[in-house]
């Protein structure tokens, strides 16, 4: 079996002209060893750069260590054909004036590659490469007491001491393979999706994707319109929704430039993180005819608009939700003309509710799906009995011969990043031990047993329903001024209490339980992973009100341990 390497570093880095080069330098490296700073953050996407950014300005030293080879985080990672973003443009991007003055984005959605040259401008114009050592992944980080410390080594033998530790390390880094039976014994070319090769071709070969997924349907709108033949092996379809892709000019970013401060804060204070409303009152109050136009408006759009702008009550009233899902249906059925491709794509009884889980966006996915040379298998009718030399056999005993497997079979999500650095509590216990049995912190951003370690885009807060980088920003933003107040006060340490965390996680499940959230089991629970506790892991409450709760908490240091020097 030819595998790429999952969780591994590429061979080339993509510098500023987007093109991909044989290097792989540190900034300033850690020039000695062990290396002392304020602040070390782990990671180097939008969350590490972020932190950075804030931490600079507080007048503190910060040092970003990361794995790979450039900045990028999920962007440097994920280079599979289709990759891009599902948060349109302007709101997917730094809200820092020198870099959105001096950047102008494509189209609506950038793709990966776009967007690895937007990292690029973002480290020319912030000079964030001078603070960042590359090819360091981290595989220990132990807090001294005494000294009030933490103490980080990297797998290149790099060690580096800090008084605050900052996570930043991901919510989908971390690859998950199934234990396929007879995987090794397969002699054709297998690929995960988060460990896409560079220059690979499918012209004239037979291809399986594995998961309908959202990286799935941005896999499989890309390869079938070039493979032989392609056939996706499923359990239950995606719901997706048009993606409304259009280029942007210049003159037309030059015309929005002015009121992008003020999009971004309209962002803070909304749900989601885009400045749009739901429709207000009942889905029932409204004819069938009004709500008819509204679903229409919406749908043309595109992005998440006919999910964000539609009647809050679908996501707490079953019926209503059946009257969303069945104007999906409609929309989608009317794009294929294979009636068993139609019932497998948009069934005509729902496999979950509407919204419930990730609502991928795209373009001619289901044009794709509908085309002679893609087939589309249902995995709960005939599941996967085992992975041969040539291709998979099912449990019916249908066999399918490919010469070339994608994996999408998504990550680890939310906990997997961090239960893989060997990040160790203040009593040397790995947290992946400690969340074995259950995952806990306390507003997403603290962990009891862990002083001065932080999380960004983290489980327990609005993070999987949130435009990333609103959120991220909002994280920092919190982060920021617990650490400056600590710093005013010249405190040693805060730590997240014990029954704080209990309490903030009865709160997040009371919260769910009132909506249809819970009847669906997916990444956003960490349903996805066999042995891992399917939990809630989503603040639903929206940002907004996730800020304000931090801040309110903060304020009086509710919940905390604060240890003074």
């Amino acid at each position: 079996m030819a595998t790429s390497q999952t969780n591994g570093t590429p061979a080339d880095s993509v510098n500023g002209d987007g093109l991909h080069h044989k290097t792989s330098s540190n900034g300033n490296g850690v020039s000695a060893s062990p290396a002392s700073y304020d602040c070390i953050i782990v990671g180097a996407g939008f969350s590490g750069i972020s932190a950075l950014h804030r931490f600079r300005k507080l007048g503190l030293s910060a040092h970003i260590f990361e794995a790979g080879t450039d900045f990028g985080g999920v962007w440097y990672w994920n280079r599979y054909p289709g990759a891009r973003v599902d948060s349109e443009t302007p709101f997917y991007q730094l809200n820092i004036p020198e870099v959105y003055r001096t950047w102008n984005f494509s189209v609506r959605f950038p793709d990966h590659v776009e967007l690895r040259k937007y990292f690029a401008h973002i480290d020319k114009t912030l000079n964030v490469r001078k603070d960042t050592s590359f090819n360091s992944k981290v595989v220990d980080a132990a807090w001294d007491d005494g000294a009030g410390r933490w103490t980080i080594k990297t797998a290149s033998g790099d060690v580096a001491s800090a008084k605050y530790l900052m996570l930043c390390s991901g919510l989908l880094h971390h690859t998950y393979i199934p234990d396929f039976p007879g995987l090794s014994e397969y002699k054709g070319v297998v690929h995960h999706t988060g460990a896409w090769p560079e220059g690979v071709s499918v012209k004239g070969k037979k291809v399986a994707v594995v998961g309908a997924g959202a990286t799935s349907v941005q896999v499989v709108q890309e390869l079938g319109k070039e493979a032989e033949h392609l056939t996706m092996f499923m359990r239950r379809p995606s719901y997706c929704l048009p993606m409304g892709q259009r280029e942007f000019t210049v003159q037309e970013q030059n015309g929005w430039r002015p009121y992008y401060d003020r999009l971004f804060k309209e962002g803070r204070l909304s749900f989601s993180g885009f400045p749009s409303t739901r429709k207000q009152g009942n889905l029932f109050d409204d004819s069938l005819e009004e709500r008819e136009a509204l679903f229409n408006e919406l749908w043309d759009r595109g992005a998440f608009n006919y999910m964000m702008g539609n009647y809050g009550s679908f996501l707490i009233d079953k019926e209503a939700n059946r009257v969303v899902y069945d104007f999906w249906k409609k929309k989608i059925r009317a794009r294929m003309t294979d009636p068993k491709k139609q019932e497998l794509m948009a069934p005509e009884e729902p496999p979950y509710y509407f919204a419930t889980k990730r609502n991928p966006l795209e373009k001619d996915y289901y044009e794709i799906l509908d085309q002679p040379n893609v087939e589309i298998v249902d995995l709960t009718k005939a599941p996967l009995k085992s992975f041969t030399e040539t291709g998979l056999e099912l449990e019916d005993g249908s066999t399918h011969d490919f010469d070339c497997v994608v994996l999408a079979t998504g990550f680890d999500s939310f906990t997997g990043s961090m239960s893989n650095m060997g990040l160790k509590s203040k009593d040397g216990v790995d947290i992946k031990d400690i969340w074995s049995k259950g995952m806990s912190t306390y507003l997403g951003l603290l962990i009891g047993g862990f002083p001065n370690a932080f999380m960004v885009y983290s489980p327990q807060s609005p993070t999987a329903l949130s435009n990333g980088i609103t959120i991220i920003e909002c994280q920092c933003d919190v982060v920021t001024e617990i650490i400056s107040r600590l710093e005013e006060t010249g405190a040693k340490s805060i730590e997240a209490k014990l029954e704080a965390q209990e309490d903030w996680k009865a709160a997040l499940n009371a919260m769910n339980k009132l909506t249809l959230y819970p009847f669906t089991s997916s990444w956003w629970d960490g349903g996805n992973i066999p042995g891992k506790k399917a939990e809630n892991m989503n603040y639903v409450g929206g940002i907004e009100r996730y800020e304000k709760t931090c801040r309110e908490m903060i304020d009086g240091w509710t919940g905390f341990n604060v240890v003074k020097a």
